[in-house]
């Protein structure tokens, strides 16, 4: 935000000859009064020159929201012809039981919980700011007992006396809005709703997710741990052969021994796994907003491969919509323009009409008499002259705001693009890995079946044999990781497009136009 050279947008307001009231020194409150329209003339002319003494010359944002062409990524993100994500994503990995634990995630969690509350909330002040718009009336009773003072304008025998007052009055209200200052607080009011909706959504797809990520995890411990379990029996038939060895004189107790050790050691990485697989069955007990025991009732998962994760056509365009970080940011964008707005709005002559009938007389038996009844109707304006530059303080915290959200929409924006373009590198080159850690660990399986028939045949020696297992357990151990970070990282391309959110509101899908505020 800087200022310009040049005079902008000053408050000049023409003001009907009304009479005048000064309520404080920042603002004129003006009443019906034609019996004393010159004096009024008078002071309005010079009420009028004061107010270009309260203005915003020199107060603006050169701020612009960010498009998606400013950030090239064709050659990051290609077009494959694919479709987004859809709502129930989780389906597409062929296990129940991950549909089942997102959806009893979604139910109980605290943090959705505290994310819907903020749209309640939000709703709540549209609803204020919906209300500032239109009239409003009240019914207003009192009743005063009190000694009134002989030497005021109430003569005796009133005066000097002690009275019961009662006073019922309906009153009504209404803010003509000339500038439109209640209309621009009610649209900043619902675009921050619109943004905590799409707030409560970026949750929700944060919580999925995250419950999707335990549960590859999970899903990995346990194949590690096939593999761990499959080690040990390998290393027992070592063992068995070398025990044969022993007593044909081949080996001899140092080799028993080893092999021995190789056992223990790999009995002591089940039972590691095996509390890695508490762990995260705890963790998922968590996200689900449940205790600890929940997670113990977790079965073994049963994943299967997601059988497409092509890119869907015209991607950085349609990402503006299908992201609710990136929609969120646009909406706080729209709430904070109109705030600067309402600021602006601020500068100039804000004119209420009123009107109130009742009753109000001494004592409770006349109070409903014609004679005590009471009409008060007319215009109030309040005008700003001096303020000690309260306003243009105000004015610039508000296109404050607006920056601060324009970058937030940048980064956020920033962020959603290289979020894609990471996971699809990501599983392009899990998927390269695959290829070649399955053809490796095909050849250490090999290697190792021929080790074992040589083992047995007297002709290598039992560190042979270990080496060509261990070389097998590695290229193993591998290929059930790759497999899972394959899933791991399709989860994330699955929340890197939003997962299956699309935003209902036209404006959120086209690129941001037009001036700052």
């Amino acid at each position: 935000m800087r200022a310009s050279s040049g005079p902008r947008d000053v408050a000049c307001p023409r003001i009907a000859p009304l009479g005048i009231s000064l309520m404080n020194r920042s603002t004129l409150r003006v009443f019906a009064s034609p019996r004393r329209s010159l004096r009024v003339m008078a002071v309005t002319l010079l009420a009028t020159a004061l107010a270009a003494c309260v203005n915003y010359r020199g107060i603006h944002s050169d701020s612009h929201p960010a498009s998606v062409t400013d950030y090239p990524a064709s050659a990051s993100i290609p077009t494959q012809g694919g479709a987004w994500p859809a709502m129930d994503w989780s389906a597409r990995f062929g296990d129940p039981q991950l549909t089942a634990l997102i959806q009893e995630a979604v139910a109980n969690s605290p943090t959705l919980a505290q994310a819907k509350a903020r749209v309640a909330k939000a709703s709540a002040y549209v609803q204020q700011a919906d209300a500032a718009t239109g009239p409003s009336a009240d019914v207003k009773y009192a009743f005063t007992h009190e000694h009134l003072s002989g030497n005021t304008f109430l003569p005796p025998p009133i005066g000097n006396s002690t009275q019961n007052e009662s006073s019922l009055m309906l009153g009504a209200s209404y803010d003509l809005d000339i500038w439109g200052k209640n209309h621009e607080a009610l649209r900043s009011a619902i675009s921050d709703r619109k943004a905590a909706e799409a707030e409560e959504q970026q949750a929700r797809l944060i919580l999925s997710t995250s419950v999707a990520h335990a549960y590859v995890h999970l899903a990995l411990l346990y194949a590690l741990r096939d593999v761990a379990q499959n080690e040990v029996a390998s290393r027992v038939t070592i063992g068995s052969l070398t025990q044969e060895r022993v007593k044909t004189g081949l080996d001899n107790e140092v080799e028993s021994r080893t092999v021995d050790v190789t056992i223990d050691a790999t009995q002591t990485d089940v039972s590691e796994l095996d509390g890695q697989i508490a762990t995260t069955r705890y963790q998922l007990a968590a996200l689900l907003g449940k205790g600890p025991d929940r997670g113990l009732q977790i079965a073994r998962p049963v994943l299967m491969d997601a059988p497409d994760d092509t890119l869907p056509n015209n991607l950085p365009a349609d990402l503006l919509s299908r992201r609710p970080d990136v929609v969120a940011a646009h909406w706080r964008i729209d709430a904070t323009k109109h705030g600067v707005k309402v600021a602006k709005a601020d500068f100039f002559p804000d004119i209420n009409l009123a009107a109130a009938f009742g009753y109000d007389a001494f004592g409770w038996g006349r109070l409903f008499n014609a004679s005590s009844r009471q009409l008060q109707a007319g215009p109030a304006i309040h005008l700003p002259l001096f303020d000690g530059g309260a306003l243009r303080a105000q004015l610039k915290d508000r296109y404050a705001d607006y920056d601060t959200a324009v970058a937030a929409y940048d980064q956020t924006l920033i962020s959603a693009l290289n979020d894609v373009a990471t996971q699809v590198a990501e599983i392009r080159a899990v998927e390269q890995q695959q290829t070649t850690a399955q053809r490796a660990y095909e050849a250490s399986r090999r290697a190792y079946d021929l080790e074992i028939i040589r083992y047995k045949a007297g002709l290598d020696p039992q560190l042979q044999v270990l080496s060509s297992d261990v070389a097998r357990l590695e290229q193993s151990q591998r290929v059930a990781t790759l497999r899972m970070q394959r899933l791991d990282a399709q989860v994330s391309l699955i929340q890197a497009l939003g997962g299956g959110y699309a935003s209902s509101d036209d404006v959120a899908i086209v690129e941001h136009g037009g001036t700052t505020p």
